[in-house]
This record gives structure tokens, C-alpha cells and sequence, in this order.
């Protein structure tokens, strides 16, 4: 027969346990076995379920014993709920399910809670296998799961057990060692994401502090009439470990490539632009627009600098830098993809810049950005 643990045992196993040792090393130092050891942090199903005090939006022991006290004595549901602080609506609920007010028992009911409250639960497509058969047909007929969700209430509409939440659809497609649907499926969804993206993430680039935004630009930046305004951003190489700036004046599709070997940071990247700028005429830097990235994060020592502001593009809305974005799918051609982009040297990069000013742009009636930029060297001059 075991021999029960003492309550000076149990003591020292949780003040062993605090200061960081093994339940095996714990069962091996108080000579016990490692499961009786384990039941002092882990009590058996049957012991949590008498033990068990939810917070307080669920209802209690205590609470669901004056339940039972109530009904014994003909009480009202709503008598009942004044009396404990709660909605009607909330002992109506907990009576129902505790199987109305003749078989209402307070432990059973609180044990019933316990284990509906215990996580995690089967979804209904591991339950229903004809269930999940049909929205596998359907996410290969590339329906979505808020599609299939209403269509099976329309197809099975005498049959409750058919149906499924989109959201149910959506867990088993992302949450791995627990979707019953097949992994592959995600790939039927339109998003082709095998993780799911939180709607309500937060957006890192509003930490961004003081910023001004593309709407607040004079207007002569966007008629393009008055040269001297860029637009700038970040060519990023393999899995984002590297990075090239660039940036593209607006009239004249000119190029200036900041190179960045030590990485992409805030100070980095404006000691860069500042680099770059400093060659040009004051007339032809008289403003910057940016993505709304990280490395603008001391955008406002740049302008204290170099006097030239930035202002920010709205978030999402990469064609309010068309001719950075177009350039910058020219730039592919030298700087692929997929690819290290710290392996390119200072002289490379002036290379490339050398190949892409003095290539012929449709948009500037096939003269060259490096010709437009000579004239109006020549005007300011």
C-alpha cells in the first residue's frame, strides 16, 4: 500500500520544485516515485474538477450551490441573479444546461464546466468525417471558407450537423497538429498562406514618430514641373538580410544608390541619403518621399541636418512612389531577387548607377536621365 506524502513533504517538494530542479531529481532526493512526485503539481482529472476556481466572468462552486439552494426553495431565475450579482440570462443558461431545474446538481454542473472549459477541444470536422470530405471539395474547387461555411447551410439545411463555422475552416487550415483538412489545402485558399495573419496586428510602422505625410507636399513636387525631389526606398536582398537604398528624382528618373553594408538601420540609412544628396546642387535636393519603413525611424535628424524634409507615403500605397517602384523593377536586372546583396561593393554599385542613368527612358522621350540631369545642372548652374 502507498504511503500517502505528508504536508511537510508536499512543502519540500514544491521548495525544490521553485528552485528549479526536476521532478525525476525531486522523486530521486525525497525517495518517492516520479508519478506521486508529478500529483503534487498535477492532480488527478477528478481532483482539478473539485478544486477548480475560474476567474470570475464564469460562475463558481459557491455560486452554483446558491443556485441550488435557490431552486430548492422556488426561487425566480431572477431572484436568483440579484441575488448573486448576475444576469438572468446567466442562471437561465447554467440551469438549462444543467439539466433544467428538476436535476439541477451544483458539483455536476461545476464539473460539467470544467471539461467544456478545458482546452483543447476536437474541432467538428475531426468529429464529422463527412463534414470535412465536402469542404475538402470545395477549397479544391478554390472556394473560400466563408463561402463554403454559407453554402453548407443552404445544401444541408435540415441537417445542423453539416455545418461549420468559416472560422473553424480557417483553424484547420493554419493550425498545425490540429487541423483535420490536409495541409496542402491552404494553398487552394486565395492568400496561398500557410500561416495565418492577425487582422488586427499590430502596424510597426506607425511607431514612426513626427510624421509628415504625402498629402501635406507642396504641390509642385507632384506636377514633377520643379526638379529637386526624390523618392526613395529599399531594394531588400535574400530573406531580408541585406539591403541597397535607392532613390529616383521625380523630373528627371535620375539614380542614386546608397550603399549599405552594414546593415538598414535609422542611423545607417540617413548617413547614406546624406552622402548620396551631398554630391547634388542645393536646387536639386529639396525634398524626400519614403515608404513608411523602419529605417525612417530618425527621419527628423536627417531634415535637421541636411535641411531637405521627408514626407510618407500612405501605408499599402506603393504606386504614390511609381517612379521609385518602376526603377527599382530595373534595378532587378542587376540585383536579382533572392539574392545577397551585400556581396555588391561602392564600385559596383556605381556601375549599375552609370548603366541605369545612361539608359534611355521611355518617359523621358528616350533621353537619359543623366542628359536631363546635365541641363539642369547647367540652368541652377
Amino acid at each position: 500500500m502507498a504511503i500517502r506524502l505528508s504536508v511537510e513533504d508536499r512543502v519540500e517538494i514544491l521548495r525544490l520544485r521553485k528552485e528549479g530542479w526536476t521532478e525525476p531529481r525531486i522523486a530521486r532526493e525525497m525517495g518517492r516515485s516520479w508519478s506521486t512526485v508529478r500529483r503534487v503539481f498535477k492532480p488527478p482529472v477528478a481532483m482539478q474538477e473539485r478544486i477548480w476556481n475560474p476567474s470570475a466572468a464564469r460562475l463558481s462552486l459557491a455560486e452554483r450551490e446558491e443556485i441550488r439552494a435557490g431552486i430548492a426553495h422556488g426561487e425566480t431565475f431572477s431572484a436568483i441573479a440579484k441575488g448573486l450579482g448576475r444576469a438572468v440570462s446567466t442562471i437561465s443558461r447554467e440551469v438549462k444546461a444543467g439539466g433544467g431545474r428538476r436535476n439541477y446538481r451544483a458539483v455536476g454542473s461545476h464539473r460539467q464546466a470544467y471539461r467544456a472549459a478545458r482546452r483543447p477541444k476536437c474541432s467538428k470536422l475531426d468529429q464529422q468525417p463527412a463534414l470535412c470530405e465536402v469542404v475538402e471539395a470545395c477549397l479544391l474547387a478554390l472556394w473560400s471558407p466563408e463561402e463554403i461555411a454559407q453554402r453548407l447551410r443552404t445544401d444541408f439545411a435540415d441537417d445542423p450537423m453539416m455545418w461549420v463555422s468559416y472560422e473553424t475552416i480557417y483553424k484547420s487550415l493554419y493550425v498545425q497538429g490540429r487541423g483535420a483538412l490536409r495541409a496542402e489545402l491552404h494553398k487552394c485558399l486565395r492568400s496561398g498562406r500557410a500561416q495565418r495573419r492577425p487582422a488586427k496586428r499590430i502596424d510597426q510602422r506607425g511607431t514612426i514618430p513626427d510624421k509628415v505625410m504625402i498629402s501635406e507636399r507642396p504641390a509642385e513636387v507632384a506636377d514633377r514641373a520643379v526638379p529637386g525631389h526624390w523618392e526613395g526606398d529599399l531594394i531588400k536582398g535574400k530573406n531580408n538580410r541585406s539591403s541597397v537604398g535607392t532613390l529616383v528624382e521625380r523630373s528627371t528618373r535620375y539614380v542614386l544608390l546608397l550603399h549599405l553594408p552594414d546593415g538598414a538601420t535609422a542611423d545607417k540609412v540617413n548617413a547614406a541619403m546624406g552622402e548620396a544628396i551631398g554630391r547634388l546642387p542645393d536646387k536639386l535636393a529639396r525634398s524626400i518621399t519614403w515608404d513608411q519603413g523602419a529605417e525612417m525611424y530618425k527621419h527628423k535628424d536627417f531634415t535637421i541636418v541636411t535641411g531637405i524634409p521627408i514626407y510618407f507615403c500612405d501605408p499599402h500605397s506603393p504606386w504614390q512612389r511609381g517612379s521609385n517602384e518602376n526603377t527599382n523593377g530595373l534595378l532587378r536586372q542587376f540585383m536579382p531577387k533572392g539574392t545577397d546583396l551585400s556581396v555588391h561593393s561602392r564600385a559596383d554599385l556605381d556601375e549599375i548607377e552609370r548603366l541605369m542613368n545612361g539608359r534611355p527612358r521611355k518617359t523621358l522621350d528616350w533621353r537619359k536621365p543623366c542628359e536631363k540631369l546635365d541641363e539642369l545642372i547647367a540652368l541652377t548652374g
